[in-house]
């Protein structure tokens, strides 16, 4: 193929993010696209994933080869997206492996030849699995002797590459008939699974993929790193942790009567607590005013719902973290004491209290964040926006909120932005191979479209996300995922110690060792986030209002 791109190959770094729907995978796209042509990353990305039924209509097509209207695809249960990659009208699904490349051309950008890599990466994987395909001169991706099995549209803007290409696997073909694919009218479409004639699973498509691409590009340095094969895409049914802990009821009212069996205080595996975890018990005057102020206005503190290990610590201090919307969330972590379950009626008279708390303690900077409220249609975002307007309306004081994914609902989030909070908080939790392991309901590629979303949709605010180790992570993994948060905008990252709130959650894998922290903080800095808080009692709201004047001077 000749010189890829005429440039020094950087760090390739593969995500394989699972299921994702179209316009959030679209968002994150153009949010690291955006990191790689600014500056934010100096890396090459590789998104793997798959969407939920989706048409895609590139910018030369007249919409002519769509055969069905917007209204019936959704009645059909797909979505349709103008987009402005080339090529035509296509389909994107279950069982299609989807791979986004965001690749700098270096100086003298050759598109044509990138189309053609794409299409050799392809033209091996298909080998590998003794499959012949090749391509074809006036017609753009992978065909075979059954008809195409991968299509290709891309775009390129400041020498960077987006969209790429989409690989049948598995895919229910009948999906096709509502379109001309590609507006070819005469030519099938075909999978690997018809074509192998048996089940082939995404997981060993993606297995194939990354050397692949890897070897055509030219890439010595890859970061792969993977989320949970669900949804029949892995070789195997995959069995998760949180699952077993929710079946057996550890994070109901009732489960806390079940006790697992610790020796001094620790599960079976568990290292012994290290003399750094230790923290010092402060009971007095500042604490104990807190405590009745919050218990006085009936409200919730994210420091005692979850266990919190810095509460004597910030409360002594006359600081706290105001959680909204109850104490019961929808959702389950296995690294969370917060109960799981139906949640009740939504208080609007809170934001006025947790205002006059806030007013009463005399807060320069206020943090706000609630259990996730997936029963909600707005998810909770309008309690979160009366709330910022309540405390605006009383005192002058910075507003952090924390808020929860809101199901990748744009509006709610916008609600949230548009009232103006100075910092906005999404925690990504943990490194993406162990999303799916530990939470019930999360999508690592939900989390980053969110922060790149809230950058764009209010660029005055900070934006923020925090980490959690020691629940069986690498380090190199967390490395990874603070290169992925610094490539899609995010200002500051907070990274603390998991501490098991009980014998009923997750163990803990290990103690990060405080030069370990520190390492974080120094590569996530020198990535070139603002401020790196990284420590083993650090917590996403510690120090909230110290790490926010780190990252914007002019806040002190």
């Amino acid at each position: 193929m000749g010189d890829p791109g005429s440039v020094d190959r950087p760090r390739l770094r593969v995500r394989w993010l699972g299921r994702l729907p179209y316009a959030e995978a679209w968002d994150l796209q153009k949010a690291i696209h955006e990191g790689r042509v600014q500056g934010r990353t100096a890396d090459d990305y590789l998104l793997l994933l798959e969407h939920p039924p989706t048409y895609t209509v590139g910018r030369f097509s007249d919409g002519s080869n769509v055969l069905v209207s917007d209204e019936m695809a959704r009645s059909l249960g797909a979505e349709v997206f103008r987009v402005d990659r080339g090529g035509d009208v296509t389909f994107h699904g279950p069982g299609q492996l989807v791979g986004y490349p965001i690749v700098h051309l270096g100086r003298r950008p050759d598109v044509v030849g990138h189309v053609r890599r794409i299409e050799e990466t392809l033209i091996g994987v298909l080998a590998d699995m003794g499959i012949e395909a090749w391509r074809e001169d006036g017609y753009t991706g992978v065909w075979t002797a059954q008809g195409k099995v991968a299509a290709i549209g891309v775009r390129t803007a400041h020498r960077v590459t987006m969209h790429g290409f989409a690989l049948n696997v598995s895919t229910d073909l009948s999906w096709f008939g509502h379109i001309v694919p590609c507006g070819i009218p005469d030519r099938p479409v075909t999978s690997i699974s018809a074509l192998a004639g048996r089940a082939v699973s995404i997981e060993e498509v993606v297995d194939a993929v990354i050397p692949r691409f890897a070897e055509v590009f030219g890439y010595a340095a890859v970061d792969d790193q993977r989320a949970a094969f669900v949804r029949g895409t892995g070789r195997t049914t995959a069995r998760f942790e949180i699952d077993d802990l929710v079946a057996c009821g550890a994070f109901s009212p009732e489960g806390r009567e079940l006790i697992p069996i610790t020796l001094k205080g620790r599960l079976p595996g568990e290292p012994e607590k290290p003399e750094w975890m230790k923290v010092r018990l402060d009971l007095g005057p500042g604490y104990r005013d807190l405590k009745r102020l919050v218990e006085g206005l009936a409200l919730n503190t994210v420091c005692e719902e979850a266990g919190c290990p810095n509460i004597y610590e910030c409360w002594a201090a006359g600081t706290a973290t105001f959680m909204l919307l109850g104490d019961v969330c929808t959702r389950a972590c296995g690294f969370c004491d917060v109960n799981t379950g139906r949640p009740g009626e939504v208080d609007w008279d809170e934001p006025k209290r947790v205002a006059e708390a806030i007013a009463e303690m005399g807060l320069e900077h206020a943090v706000l964040t609630s259990v996730n409220r997936d029963d909600l249609a707005d998810g909770g975002s309008a309690i979160f926006a009366e709330s910022i307007r309540q405390i605006r309306s009383r005192l002058s004081c910075e507003v952090e909120v924390l808020i929860p994914d809101f199901k990748g609902d744009q509006g709610a989030l916008r609600t949230v932005m548009d009232a103006g909070p100075d910092v906005l908080n999404h925690n990504t939790e943990t490194v993406i191979r162990l999303q799916r392991e530990v939470r019930t309901a999360a999508n690592y590629g939900r989390s980053l479209a969110l922060l790149a979303r809230a950058r764009w949709m209010r660029p005055a605010s900070l934006i923020k996300s925090g980490l959690i180790v020691g629940m069986g992570e690498t380090r190199e993994e967390v490395l990874g995922a603070l290169a992925d948060l610094r490539a899609v905008g995010v200002d500051i990252v907070t990274v603390g110690q998991y501490l098991r709130p009980t014998a009923r959650h997750r163990k803990v894998h290990r103690y990060v060792h405080p030069d370990e922290f520190a390492e974080y903080r120094r590569v996530g800095e020198g990535l070139g986030l603002r401020h790196v808080e990284s420590g083993p009692l650090v917590r996403s709201s510690y120090h909230a209002k110290e790490a926010a004047r780190a990252g914007v001077p002019s806040l002190r």
